[in-house]
């Protein structure tokens, strides 16, 4: 394995939440609110909001089960999948509370991403033992929707929305690949195609960065990928120690800086990308 193109200098504990009141509690979901401020989700199904300088710790909403992703619409509105429930749930930014938003059909809702344009949610179904992990859809009013691609995966898990928003890019954590799933005009799904191969060894999370390269984070070994259609697979980071990145599951980004969950501890991680090679 080629020398990561980032030092672990590069990283630093975001937020230290293992004795905080509430507790970072071994976050899986990460996402970065419009105000700047840093969101997660709990095993304990804390929605948490981190403040942009990461000096403090608010509790937003629960569900008292476990929270894996987390993403937000353009209004502010928190969707969270649930792996307790079986559902998703969502925050509404007017009231502030969290309700169950949609299930139907879901066993393991993993991560979800937001479609606006055309008015869907999409949501990974991590469930691999009997080959019907795929991805849900549901409507962004009303939380009806049901199987949207029924091509069998080894255990979906993070997605990302193209950057053109014509399809989704998906971790098979199983295989261990990335698959890109095409969202036709009439808005089926397309023939799903592997695109990354190799990730090894449980790919977890996914994000672009603003020039366009796939960030993928791996749950085993404490690692993040970048890949590029020219350049390939290379590996940004790595902790072998996994304390710094203890773990890390979804990742999001603010500016140059990338924020990652940490299944494996009670904190967020922060990755300053300034002065990743080009």
């Amino acid at each position: 394995m080629a020398k990561p193109l980032l030092e672990m200098s590069a990283a630093r504990v975001f937020f230290d939440g293992i004795f905080t009141n509430p507790r970072v509690a071994h976050p899986e979901g990460v996402a970065v609110h419009r105000d700047g401020s840093i969101w997660c989700g709990t095993e304990t199904g804390d929605l948490l909001r981190l403040s942009a300088d990461g000096g403090s710790v608010e509790r937003m909403g629960g569900t008292d089960g476990f929270l894996l992703g987390i993403a937000f619409d353009s209004v502010g509105n928190c969707f969270a999948c649930d792996l307790k429930h079986a559902a998703i749930f969502r925050r509404d930014v007017a009231t502030g509370h969290m309700e169950r938003f949609a299930s139907s059909g879901i066993r393991v809702p993993n991560y979800p991403v937001i479609d606006e344009a055309r008015g869907w949610l999409y949501v990974s179904d991590s469930v691999g033992e009997d080959n019907r992990s795929g991805i849900f859809r549901y409507d962004l009013k009303t939380g009806e929707g049901g199987l949207w691609c029924q091509e069998a995966m080894s255990f979906a898990n993070g997605m990302a929305m193209a950057p053109d928003g014509d399809g989704l890019f998906v971790v098979e954590s199983n295989a261990p690949c990335v698959s890109y799933v095409p969202i036709l005009a009439d808005g089926a799904a397309g023939v799903r195609r592997v695109v990354v191969k190799e990730v090894k060894n449980v790919p977890d999370g996914l994000a672009f960065a603003p020039d366009g390269s796939l960030l993928i984070s791996c749950y085993e070994p404490s690692r993040i990928y970048r890949w590029r259609k020219d350049r390939g697979l290379e590996v940004l980071i790595e902790d072998p120690a996994a304390t710094t990145l203890a773990h890390p599951t979804n990742i999001a980004f603010k500016g140059d800086k990338l924020y990652t969950a940490n299944l494996g501890r009670w904190h967020i991680t922060e990755i300053d990308l300034a002065t990743v090679p080009a």
